[in-house]
């Protein structure tokens, strides 16, 4: 089956960029694209394609076995990967609100009975189907506002079976062929279970759950929670390590609430991606970015939880490279990347451009997709995934936070309608 675009508007493509800069990131109004098998075939002048296809006038056309859409000067960006979420969990922690209103903080919440040990006990009770249909209900929420990938982690089961059982569910998720596709990590190392001590449960994660895994092959990362208070550093550097070893890829938690050294940590082992980092210096953030690292900025959160917002003037200044994603979790509960680009268009100044990038092409280089092909960007021979966005100027995308700014999704190559 073969899809032509025509008369796209200003086109987001990423495609002319060098990694260095977002020069020329943009497309002039005219363009037309090609898609053959989930896959960007050709991108040339409207103009041609209509002569090539004999495509007649009219919004959308069949010829054959061409569908053609008219998309009518209507800008396009890229398909938006959200790099970082807790996908699968059941249960309420709604009432944490008024708690976190009250001034109980994150650890004292925990205390009180709520925090990640609550989405424990309520995931482990929850069976198969219910987490799938969670599942399914969250990813089509994601592909409504314009994401076409995610990844994905465990880490509400904290023991073998219940781990194990989290990746199972969400690679069934990753089959259906009208969803984002998944990105998994395994995250294990996410709290400690009640009625265990740190020590003890870190020899569990290495010698019982992480074999389990590496046998299951279904997680390609491996994430851990390095904060004070949950896992130190030593703790978080001995389950990367042996991640490392098993072939995982690795991703972190660091530096969300306090310095707790998850950010040097994250540069000496040269890990994938640190992500939420806001209490990371300065200098550390150097360090990471020398090791190439990559810094997950997770808006969400910080909005949820009435934190501080990060200094985005200096991340830029200093060319620390970032990603933005949705920290989908109880209690930041949205999968909306131009959510996330609002805000931190609208709260830190950052250029719209730059937050798109955040969503795409950076994240792209953290979260591939499962095909192997280049996405994040709309190029020749990148797998066929991008929004239309509902009005000719792509910085509207920034601007509709409690609606979805696209009227349609290009999903592996099928037109999806919102």
């Amino acid at each position: 089956m073969r899809s032509v675009f025509i008369n796209i508007g200003p086109l987001v493509s990423f495609r002319n960029a060098p990694a260095s800069s977002l020069e020329n990131s943009v497309e002039s109004s005219g363009l037309g694209i090609v898609v053959e098998e989930g896959v960007i075939k050709t991108i040339k002048h409207s103009h041609e394609l209509i002569d090539e296809y004999s495509i007649p006038e009219g919004r959308h056309s069949k010829i054959g076995e061409t569908a053609c859409f008219d998309l009518e000067d209507h800008a396009v960006v890229p398909g938006l990967i959200d790099g970082h979420t807790h996908l699968l969990w059941a249960g309420d922690r709604s009432k944490e609100v008024s708690w976190r209103r009250e001034g109980k903080s994150y650890a004292e919440i925990a205390s009180l009975g709520g925090g990640i040990q609550y989405t424990v006990q309520q995931t482990r009770e929850a069976n198969d189907e219910a987490l799938h249909l969670l599942g399914y209900q969250r990813l089509r929420e994601a592909l409504r506002t314009g994401t076409t990938h995610l990844e994905a982690k465990s880490g509400y089961g904290l023991n073998v079976d219940s781990e194990l059982r989290l990746l199972e569910v969400a690679e069934r998720l990753n089959n259906n062929a009208h969803t984002p596709t998944i990105d998994h990590t395994w995250m294990g190392a996410h709290d400690i279970p009640r009625g265990q001590n740190v020590d003890s449960y870190v020899d569990e994660l290495v010698s019982e759950q992480l074999p389990a895994i590496v046998e299951q092959n279904i997680a390609r990362s491996a994430d851990v929670f390095c904060e004070p208070g949950w896992f130190s550093v030593e703790q978080s550097e001995t389950v990367l390590q042996a991640s490392r070893n098993e072939g995982l890829a690795l991703r972190m938690h660091v530096d969300e609430f306090a310095d707790g050294g998850g950010g040097a940590l994250a540069a000496d082992l040269g890990v994938e991606t640190a992500d939420h980092a806001y209490h990371t210096p300065m200098d550390v953030r150097l360090k990471m970015r020398e090791s190439g690292v990559n810094t997950g900025f997770l808006p969400g959160t910080p909005y949820a939880m009435g934190d501080a917002w990060p200094n985005m003037d200096e991340i830029v200044d200093e060319s620390i490279p970032f990603t933005l994603a949705s920290d989908f979790n109880p209690n930041c509960r949205t999968l909306s990347l131009p959510f996330m680009c609002s805000l931190m268009v609208q709260r830190c100044g950052m250029h719209p451009l730059q937050a798109v990038a955040a969503v795409s092409v950076n994240a792209a280089r953290t979260t591939p997709h499962p095909s192997g092909m280049p996405h994040g960007i709309i190029a020749e021979g990148a797998a066929a995934n991008f929004n239309i966005v509902d009005g000719v100027h792509w910085e509207s995308m920034v601007l509709q936070p409690s609606s979805s700014p696209f009227s349609a999704t290009v999903l592996n190559g099928q037109f999806i309608s919102h």
